[in-house]
């Protein structure tokens, strides 16, 4: 099978679990919502279960992105990324969307793809910033602990195989395969404690 095709039968499957999963996640936010509302439910409880369903809602709508099918054309708002990225926030890790402006999805798609990779050399947390200028993405990790899988990074820079890689750590092979596609290619570097993914 040409990689084109696999590379486009991974997008809509990622397309079509995250659409499925998207209603019935909802569907259990305005449940939350509606038991906040009649009081039956304690707070702390009501609490846990809403910042919970939250993060599911925020993860999903990120996998979209970086795992679902961009069309031609299709753009993603800079609201939607920052909504997404307060949302994904745990006590741990935050995330920076700190980009103006609409992005064309496939755009999008490669940043969402780069701060998946960076979240695996972030063990104790810290702070993802992404930012965007005169064509380039760049990728920032703050934190005070950072341990980059030399092996893993080694991946970002050309399209490899996907022997021995985890379902954990599936972005190491669409990462560089979208940059590849937009024209693109993955450099990675770290300087004064701070781990950087450029593209």
């Amino acid at each position: 099978m040409p990689q084109e095709h696999a590379t486009l039968i991974a997008a809509l499957l990622g397309s079509r679990i995250c659409h499925d999963l998207i209603s019935p996640i909802g569907a259990i936010s305005n449940g939350v919502e509606l038991l906040g509302l009649s009081g039956q439910t304690d707070s702390s409880e009501l609490s846990l279960i809403s910042d919970s369903v939250a993060n599911a809602n925020a993860r999903v709508k990120l996998f979209r992105i970086a795992f679902g099918q961009a069309s031609p054309g299709q753009m993603t708002g800079a609201a939607e990324m920052r909504s997404i990225c307060k949302a994904l926030a745990t006590n741990r890790l935050s995330y920076d969307w700190g980009v103006e402006g609409d992005q064309s999805r496939e755009e999008v798609k490669l940043a969402c793809l780069m701060m998946m990779c960076i979240e695996t050399a972030m063990p104790r947390g810290g702070v993802i910033q992404v930012g965007h200028h005169d064509g380039q993405w760049t990728v920032l990790a703050r934190a005070e602990r950072l341990e980059p899988d030399p092996t893993l990074w080694a991946r970002l820079g050309a399209i490899t195989e996907v022997e021995t890689l985890k379902p954990s750590q599936v972005q190491f092979v669409l990462a560089p395969l979208q940059a590849d596609l937009i024209r693109r290619r993955i450099k990675h570097g770290e300087q004064d404690g701070v781990l950087v993914l450029q593209a």
